[in-house]
């Protein structure tokens, strides 16, 4: 990342040191660092070309360490932002493609980011992007992405209450093999989250992960 943020500079390519912010954005909102990525992510921004995906995917990034650093006036403004970038896209020809904005991405990044932040619509949000991505498509479906939604439904569901689905929902991610080793703290935020609301299934959801990540975290 290093070099290539080093190479864009001295070609003086904007758009892809605004990838290289992003990414690093990405990075160090899982280690924990929510500021430092909402500072990665608007300089990216600054950076990003006028409607490119950099510039989309740096706006998610920013939404995304205000739902962790809880600001939820900031997050919901950030989550229109990109969802009024993202209107006027059409799907591009390899949706799997990093570098080029799938507008299907949006509905999935306002769950996850509104799960976080504890706001209600994330459910309404998980739960159209579980019903479209169980329908498959033409490229073999996204089933990574259809277990993040699973976990995003299942957070949205236990601020609500509603023990009983949040726990199937997230049973049904972890047994699914689908969660990727890089989401696997998502589904331990999970697991947590319902051990705190009391719930006596927790107890099977702790063990259903255990044995996905091997007892490791």
């Amino acid at each position: 990342m290093r070099t290539a943020d080093s190479l864009a500079g001295e070609a003086a390519h904007d758009e892809i040191r605004a990838w290289c912010l992003e990414t690093q954005a990405w990075r160090v909102l899982i280690l924990g660092d929510h500021r430092g990525a909402a500072s990665l992510a608007l300089g990216a921004q600054q950076l990003a070309p006028r409607g490119s995906s950099a510039l989309i995917q740096a706006t998610a990034q920013e939404g995304r360490a205000w739902a962790r650093l809880g600001d939820a006036a900031s997050t919901t403004r950030i989550v229109a932002a990109v969802n009024r970038m993202v209107d006027p896209l059409s799907v591009p020809d390899r949706p799997e493609h990093h570098y080029r904005y799938d507008p299907a991405k949006a509905a999935s990044y306002t769950a996850t980011t509104l799960s976080w932040v504890g706001d209600p619509a994330a459910v309404d949000y998980a739960r159209e992007v579980i019903s479209r991505l169980q329908l498959g498509d033409a490229h073999g479906g996204r089933p990574r992405r259809l277990a993040v939604a699973r976990l995003d439904l299942s957070l949205a569901l236990i601020g609500q209450g509603e023990m009983a689905e949040a726990v199937e929902s997230a049973l049904t991610a972890v047994t699914s093999g689908r969660v990727a080793p890089s989401n696997r703290w998502r589904a331990r935020e999970v697991v947590r989250a319902a051990e705190r609301a009391g719930t006596r299934d927790a107890a099977g959801l702790r063990d259903a992960y255990a044995e996905m990540t091997g007892g490791d975290g």
